[in-house]
Order: structure tokens, then sequence, then C-alpha cells
């Protein structure tokens, strides 16, 4: 249940970001936005885990890693 609610969260918290950055033409929100991603993609991982798919959880979380390293990255370089 607080998997899915922080997936619901996530998700409207990425879509929300992105949108506005793309109105606005303002990109300095797009780190946080990755790093929002990132943590969705491992509430993924962890909730199809959970559901016990082991053919999928752990391309979740790679990409989650991935995304992680990239966002944190951005971060420090700017």
């Amino acid at each position: 249940m607080l998997l899915k609610f922080c997936e619901i969260i996530l998700s409207i918290l990425v879509i929300t970001i992105s949108i506005y950055c793309l109105i606005t033409k303002r990109f300095e929100l797009l780190p946080y936005m990755m790093l929002c991603l990132g943590v969705f993609m491992l509430v993924l991982g962890l909730e199809e885990l959970q559901k016990g798919r082991k053919k999928f959880w752990y391309m979740s979380i790679i990409v989650a890693v991935f995304i992680f390293y990239i966002s944190i990255q951005n971060l420090l370089l700017n």
C-alpha cells in the first residue's frame, strides 16, 4: 500500500516538473526531476519484487541506479 502511494506521488511529481520545464523553458529543475524519476524506478522495482515477478525487478533497480548516477553527476557539475 505504501509503495503504491509513493509510486503515485512520485509519478505526479515527475510529470509536473517535466511539464513545467517544457512550458517555461527553464531547465534548472531537470536534475531534481531525474532524481525523483530514479526513486520512482526504485519503487517500481521494489513493488515488482514484492509481487514475486522475479523476471523484471532487477531491470528497474539497474535503471534506477543509472538515473541516480546521472542526476547526481548533473547536480555536482552545475
